[in-house]
């Protein structure tokens, strides 16, 4: 669950916002203008931000200029919602700070997957690399080692076996597996998890056989 903050001042499209991002379990709060978003800040940083850019008393973009210059908030994840649809003004959005743009109108489920996907992004971009014994993953090189040599993978084979390194331990449902690696809801067949986890088994040797298969449930490194 992340904390999440909304500066829109039309309260309808705001209580659309807040209600979507709640109902997928974030903690929200919603500012109408600018100084109230900034008095907010002052008290507690979120783990992201949407922020119109036609604001009553300041523009979307100037605060986001501010934000990146405050070492604080230099890397906070923006998201910049905007009624413009122009190339021009989209690129501007992006070189003032912003990480990601949403056009009016957008759909609850456009809101929800650009949220889910910038927090995934940023996750991911904290982590430099996982270690497991023999086992090392490089996420700034984007590279697997096992014993010092070199592991081959395929994007769906690193994500997933990053996945598995971060929850080490932990029995993974395969509607979670899914979700984290295909960003998708599970619904029934899950073939495509048994093969990717078969692949990978097999490009890590021995290694491979640590991740054990949960009968009806899901997957677990051991």
């Amino acid at each position: 669950m992340a904390l999440i903050y909304i500066v829109e001042d039309d309260v309808n499209i705001r209580e659309i916002e807040e209600f979507a991002l709640m109902n997928a379990k974030h903690k929200v709060l919603g500012f109408g203008c600018a100084k109230d978003f900034y008095k907010k800040m002052d008290e507690i940083l979120p783990d992201l931000c949407l922020i119109d850019i036609m604001l009553p008393d300041e523009s979307g973009n100037d605060i986001v200029k501010k934000l990146r210059r405050r070492p604080e908030t230099k890397k906070l994840p923006i998201i910049m919602v905007t009624a413009k649809t122009t190339e021009l003004d989209l690129v501007k959005g992006i070189e003032d700070g912003a990480d990601d743009y949403i056009k009016k109108p957008f759909s609850v489920m456009e809101l929800i997957t650009r949220v889910k996907a910038l927090l995934r992004r940023v996750e991911k971009e904290e982590i430099k690399e996982l270690v497991c014994d023999d086992l090392t993953i490089n996420n700034e090189k984007h590279e697997v080692k096992l014993a010092d040599k070199t592991i081959e993978l395929t994007y769906k084979e690193y994500e997933l076996l990053s996945l598995f390194v971060l929850n080490k331990g932990i029995v993974l449902k395969r509607d979670i597996i899914m979700d984290q690696v295909w960003g998708t809801e599970y619904e029934g067949e899950s073939r495509t998890i048994d093969m990717h986890v078969k692949t990978l088994r097999h490009k890590l040797g021995d290694y491979g056989s640590r991740i054990r298969t949960i009968r009806n449930v899901g997957y677990v490194l051991e």
